[in-house]
């Protein structure tokens, strides 16, 4: 099951992805998030919600839920492309390390188990 984020909700997971990505580790798009899922080293999925077609992305939710690993789902892939520091839309993120963003990850999955 994804987590559809609150858009209280949205520019912190954007923010949690930026802090990772300086100062932990992120795999970006589709194919490479679903191998750090699979390989169970992945700590926080962010998929966009207007990918299209959906296909591309419909499995990584179920992937996540397999592998106990928090996913949310965030409505812009141009801005989850931006947040991970890219010049073209991308349409999911995985958190591999969270480095300064430990917090705020566990802000979000907080919120997501409530």
């Amino acid at each position: 099951m994804v987590f559809e984020a609150p858009k209280e909700l949205v520019d912190k997971v954007y923010e949690a992805i930026e802090v990772a990505k300086a100062t932990g580790k992120i795999r970006k798009g589709t194919n490479e998030a679903t191998k750090v899922i699979e390989k169970g080293i992945a700590k926080f999925v962010v998929i966009a919600k207007d990918v299209n077609p959906p296909e591309i992305t419909m499995h990584i939710p179920l992937l996540a839920e397999e592998k106990n690993v928090p996913c949310i789902q965030v409505p812009s892939k141009e801005e989850l492309g931006a947040a991970a520091g890219l010049d073209i839309p991308t349409g999911s993120v995985a958190i591999v390390q969270e480095g300064e963003a430990k917090q705020l990850v566990k802000e979000i999955t907080d919120r997501m188990n409530k």
